[in-house]
């Protein structure tokens, strides 16, 4: 969302249907919101550009077979990356709509209908970057939120809603949300703890080691796992429902064999969606490829709803109190919150999440679902708290004045955020898919920070140069003809 403006009210307005609505011009821009545009588009590309060349089959798993430098690489960038650009995004998305609503009340024209239009453009276009060139899109995700979002919103003036008409009550809600899977995990880990004796967790290790090694003697035997694929297929193809066992009532060795073939068939599921991507990727031509990105998408697009609800949404709305409380649009007098997010944000942040990486990666973590699930609970807060550090950061950077100078290369970046977010794909895909460069799973991870480096330097010339002739991006200029329902000006 690239559209700021000043100055915004203390609850959501309902807009006298008069006056034209149009993009904001350059002149009220808020600056920060573009380099923080640009600096997440760099965290994309760092956390994107390993699923071009791996299989996305494999999302949110750290490759243990990297070493060196590559693991060097990849443990660094998960821990100063993943899951910070795209939450970061978020937040700007829930300013930028912010930003247009205040834009629509002042020029006194109804909102919703423009903004539905605006979302379904996005999702749109977010479809077509599934299907023609990869299927890692967020932007689809994006328009969903956007849409439960503007709901919201629409419901602020209805009766006893309207006590919920105000910026602090979007902070509020979208904090509560966002703390309630970590409430519920809290709870979890009481109980569990006050219930589970220590002698209990050992016997748990090792029946889950037990479990592990059966069915890695499975799958090194040809025989039985041959027989255990072609009747998992055969019953797959039958229609016939997983029969139901009363585990309790078998014996050890028998319980033991039962969940080792379990395993084993989840194990092989996996492989073989992994094997058919990259089969799909690296040997087949461009229409086998988007035949296999079509499927995939229609696989992804179940959860959709529910990232959008539970993940994306929360965070539009503590965007969204950023502007419309007036915090980023007048920075240099909330200091004090910028420089808290930034020291406390970063500094919890990086120690949380080495601690989190620290669990993940430790061998006993494979087998230990306790262990996992505290892992992955500590890297999820860790995330919070550097998107928080980043975004202060980054603001008090841009008060200072050679702090607006160094980010300044940022901002034409963001302000073309779609088109190089696009663009990246295009780029990659031509590099890594066996329909073009066939470099699929040849570039390591260490030489991708490289090649990202030489994308963004290409990226940031590139956009500076664009936006001195043309006032958006080639997909933003598509993006507000279609949801203006009118051909906008190109030229500066």
């Amino acid at each position: 969302m690239n559209e700021e403006n000043s100055p915004a009210p203390a609850s959501v307005p309902e807009p006298a249907p008069s006056g034209n609505l149009a993009p904001i011009s350059e002149s009220k821009r808020i600056d920060v919101m573009d380099m923080l545009r640009g600096f997440a588009l760099i965290g994309i590309i760092l956390m994107n550009i390993e699923w071009f060349g791996r299989s996305i089959s494999e999302l949110g798993q750290f490759n243990f077979d990297l070493s060196g430098g590559d693991w060097s690489a990849g443990w660094l960038i998960r821990l100063f990356v993943e899951g910070k650009f795209y939450k970061l995004f978020c937040l700007l998305f829930g300013m930028g709509f912010a930003v247009m609503l205040i834009r629509a009340q002042e020029v006194g024209r109804p909102f919703g209908a423009w903004f539905t239009r605006r979302m379904l453009f996005l999702f749109l276009f977010g479809m077509c970057h599934m299907i023609f060139l990869w299927p890692g899109d967020i932007v689809h995700d994006y328009a969903v939120a956007g849409l439960l979002l503007l709901g919201w919103v629409s419901l602020l003036n209805r009766g006893k809603m309207k006590r919920f008409n105000n910026p602090t009550s979007f902070l509020h809600i979208g904090l509560g949300m966002l703390c309630v899977p970590m409430i519920v995990g809290m709870l979890a880990g009481i109980f569990f703890g006050v219930t589970t004796l220590r002698a209990d967790f050992a016997e748990n290790y090792d029946k889950r080691v037990e479990v592990d090694a059966a069915a890695e003697l499975i799958a090194q035997d040809p025989t039985r796992s041959s027989a255990l694929i072609a009747k998992a297929k055969e019953d797959e193809e039958a229609g016939k429902m997983p029969e139901i066992i009363d585990e309790d009532a078998m014996e050890d060795e028998a319980l033991l064999a039962h969940k080792a073939e379990q395993q084993f068939l989840a194990e092989h599921a996996i492989d073989e969606q992994v094997a058919g991507e990259k089969l799909a990727l690296t040997e087949g031509n461009y229409w086998q490829a988007t035949q296999y990105r079509l499927e995939e998408t229609g696989r992804r697009i179940v959860t959709t709803p529910i990232f959008g609800l539970f993940f994306v949404f929360p965070l539009f709305m503590i965007g969204y109190w950023f502007i419309a409380s007036g915090v980023l649009r007048a920075p240099k007098e909330h200091k004090v919150l910028f420089k808290s997010m930034a020291y406390v944000g970063c500094f919890f942040g990086i120690f949380i999440s080495i601690c989190a990486l620290l669990i993940l990666t430790y061998p006993a973590a494979e087998h230990g679902m306790a262990l996992m699930g505290i892992g992955h609970a500590l890297f999820g807060l860790g995330q919070m708290l550097m998107t928080a550090g980043y975004l202060g950061a980054i603001v008090l950077l841009s008060l200072t004045q050679r702090g607006h100078r160094w980010l300044g290369w940022l901002a034409p970046m963001g302000r073309m955020a779609l088109t190089n977010y696009i663009m990246n794909s295009l780029v990659l895909s031509s590099i890594f898919f066996g329909y073009a460069g066939g470099m699929y799973g040849e570039i390591s991870r260490a030489e991708q920070v490289g090649l990202v480096a030489v994308i963004l330097v290409v990226q940031a010339v590139f956009s500076a140069l664009w936006l001195k002739q043309f006032r958006f991006g080639p997909l933003e200029w598509l993006w507000r003809s279609l949801t203006y329902l009118k051909v906008q000006p190109m030229r500066v």
